[in-house]
């Protein structure tokens, strides 16, 4: 045989064993093969929160081809129930854990850790002729709001208030805004008149109040963030003075009750899969950008911090 042959195979094997190496060989472990991170993670839970884990998954993914990160959405009370049952290795939630949600847990021997991903808040916005309005309590949009209102000019509001037609756009029934919206302002999720432009498309929302002067509406800060110029938006008195809302107001929780933490569990067991503590760690560490693109209100280094320790804790512990 000659030199020039034997080098050729020499060559063509090492390429071989290089490739099965690159093609994670044998390896059975359904989390970490040669190549990197691959197996499912389950998510279930909050509306509001799916987008932002579809988000932050699809980032994930685009960095990790062997991973699928499948989000469902039966709401933060079917999410917990299903992370309860062992179904889900992380839930979404639009609120804190309840106790019998904990004690449902603990019963199958379920614990976990709780992690702060982003911020919500809500703006309410009236057209740019409006200039009676520039602040309004709580109890003046629950008299608006609710079921059964039949308030229908500005001056039923608030006396002072000119004699305007009132002209109300919002969030549709199936979207994750009007559950929050009816139950920070009315008191109870889906208490809502229904004699308003209802959409699940916020552009229509903004179209709607660009476009009538007694106009009001709803829907994610960013949405008027967008659209300065074609709304005015209106500061909140939560019961300690008025607020506008912002960035910064909604990270500090004072922009009350239109803004909250959104939020999500993840299992001990599922956080010992290396798949699951990477994409934590990720969705964490990536919250800003999966904020962005989900158009919530990021959050604050020492949210993520607090975020971040939550988890590292639970691995630790």
């Amino acid at each position: 045989m000659s030199s020039e042959r034997t080098s050729i195979i020499v060559v063509a094997v090492s390429a071989l064993v290089l490739l099965t190496a690159a093609c994670g060989g044998g390896s059975s472990n359904n989390d970490q093969g040669g190549n990197g991170l691959s197996g499912t993670i389950r998510v279930d839970g909050s509306s509001t929160v799916g987008p932002l884990t579809e988000a932050a998954a699809e980032f994930f993914q685009q960095e990790n081809a062997g991973v699928q990160v499948t989000v469902g959405i039966s709401g933060t009370g079917g999410g917990f129930e299903k992370f309860c049952n062992g179904e889900t290795d992380i839930s979404d939630a639009s609120r804190p854990i309840e106790d019998d949600e904990k004690q449902a847990c603990a019963s199958e021997g379920i614990t976990f850790a709780e992690a702060q991903v982003a911020n919500d808040g809500l703006s309410v916005v009236v057209n740019p002729e409006n200039t009676w309005a520039t602040c309004l309590t709580v109890a003046q949009l629950k008299s608006v709001w609710e079921q059964g209102s039949k308030i229908d000019n500005w001056n039923q509001i608030d006396p002072s208030f000119p004699d305007v037609p009132l002209e109300l756009f919002g969030a549709g029934t199936d979207s994750g805004t009007f559950d929050y919206f009816t139950e920070a302002i009315n008191g109870e999720e889906g208490n809502s008149r229904t004699d308003y432009q209802a959409t699940e498309d916020d552009n229509v929302t903004v179209q709607g109040v660009a476009g009538t002067k007694g106009g009001m509406g709803y829907f994610g800060l960013s949405y008027y963030e967008q659209n300065p110029d074609k709304l005015k938006l209106l500061q909140i008195d939560g019961g300690n003075g008025c607020v506008t809302p912002s960035k910064e107001t909604v990270q500090s929780g004072e922009y009350s009750p239109l803004s909250r933490p959104l939020l999500i569990y993840v299992k001990d067991a599922s956080l010992k899969r290396p798949v699951v503590d990477a994409f934590i760690k990720f969705y964490i560490d990536n919250a800003e950008r999966s904020a962005n693109q989900a158009q919530f209100v990021p959050l604050t280094a020492e949210q993520a911090a607090a975020s971040r320790n939550a988890v590292d804790q639970l691995v630790s512990g």
